[in-house]
């Protein structure tokens, strides 16, 4: 077992294009920790950075007390699972699995004696005569898996292990790689731009964005408390409704405006952000989450200064909550996610999303009455983007 401690590293590319910007992240012994961001931010590069597949241009890279920045990928003591399983079509399951170490010519009883140990933790005993045609996409990711575990590796590197299989398959696995990794207690680096998967699985998620760290914490931690609107926005879904917006104070609260819409400050946002005090009459960006909107007549105990009226323009029956879209008088915000859906339906089209009880009785084309739970509204710095606290 093994730290992996990315120190400042750098990745540039001969033409001139900079990839990774002064990665910071310390990985502690049986971590799982997951890179998480859109398309193109940059985990995957510096997944393959740590792996040896791609070289470093500067900063230090560390697995356990060793510098790596030049060691080869074989020479590094991790073991890597790919987006699409990597297997050999002409060989078994169980050759699959014992690949590596009959190259490293380790004792045929020793390799017989992993083999069989990682198929019966991955329940794929049954399966070890097999070839890999003749398996489904989650038989086939847990023989890479077992490919993996038999090498007794200080370290795993996960690129997308998930992304070929269906909606089901994807729920189920990553729950399955998640207690395997606590069982087998490996540091573990996974790569993936689902960020729902990145908060079942994380111990730690780091969140990137054009190849700079934007922010490492716990995942609810992320959630409760980001460090600015990109990572707001891109962790949670849907997505954190934004808006420009100001903040009027008066004594302990005060009332927040966006557009033609005002509801009250609760006492207690003020209480946990002080540094509001200082933004009374400047612009901020206002973060409302989907569940921090509720339909208003079940949401009977909301005061009467923290509820809006709107439009319902589409309604998402989910069984468990309905997803309520409807339209207020007033500018989003660009989360700067290059991912994200923008709404092109013209000036009608909603621009605020609910999480409502399946209890309510809101139907599409009818006004709705809304309550703003606005002691969990976030705020951010208009130029900055950074949030506001202390």
């Amino acid at each position: 077992m093994a730290t992996v401690v990315l120190d400042g590293v750098e990745k540039i590319y001969d033409n001139g294009y900079h990839a990774i910007h002064d990665l910071n992240i310390d990985i502690a012994d049986k971590e799982f920790l997951v890179l998480v961001g859109p398309s193109g931010c940059g985990k995957s590069t510096a997944l393959r950075m740590v792996a040896g597949l791609e070289s470093i241009s500067g900063g230090e890279l560390r697995i356990g007390d060793k510098v790596v920045n030049d060691v080869e990928p074989k020479d590094r003591d991790i073991a890597m699972v790919f987006q699409n399983y990597a297997l050999y079509p002409h060989m078994s399951v169980y050759d699959n699995i014992g690949f590596a170490l009959k190259l490293a010519k380790v004792d045929k009883n020793e390799i017989d004696s992993r083999v069989r140990k990682a198929a019966q933790i991955l329940e794929l005993e049954s399966y070890l005569d097999r070839k890999p045609g003749l398996l489904s996409g989650g038989q086939r990711q847990r023989v890479a898996m077992g490919r993996a575990i038999v090498r007794q590796p200080a370290a795993f590197l996960m690129d997308e292990p998930l992304s070929n299989l269906d909606a089901k398959l994807r729920v189920q696995m990553r729950a399955e790689i998640a207690a395997l990794q606590r069982e087998l207690a490996v540091t573990t680096v996974y790569v993936t731009h689902d960020q729902v998967e990145a908060m079942t699985m994380g111990d730690r998620v780091a969140v990137l964005k054009d190849g700079y760290l934007q922010q490492v914490d716990t995942p609810q931690n992320l959630y409760d408390r980001p460090d600015n609107v990109f990572v707001g926005a891109f962790i949670g879904s849907p997505s954190m409704n934004l808006y420009e917006g100001r903040i009027s104070m008066s004594g302990d609260t005060g009332t927040v405006t966006i557009g033609a819409h005002s509801f009250g400050l609760a006492a207690e946002s003020l209480a946990a952000r002080p540094a509001l005090r200082g933004y009374d009459g400047k612009p901020v960006i206002i973060g409302i989450r989907p569940e921090d909107f509720e339909d208003a007549s079940i949401a009977t105990d909301a005061p009467a200064d923290r509820r809006l009226t709107s439009k319902v323009t589409l309604i998402e029956a989910l069984g468990s909550e309905i997803m309520v879209h409807f339209r207020l008088d007033a500018k989003t915000v660009d989360s700067g996610d290059p991912d994200a859906v923008e709404e092109t339906h013209g000036e009608n089209a909603a621009n605020a999303v609910g999480r409502f009880s399946p209890r309510s009785p809101a139907r599409m084309g009818q006004q709705v009455e809304i309550a703003v739970a606005s002691e969990n509204v976030h705020f951010f710095d208009a130029e900055s983007r950074q949030a506001i606290w202390a």
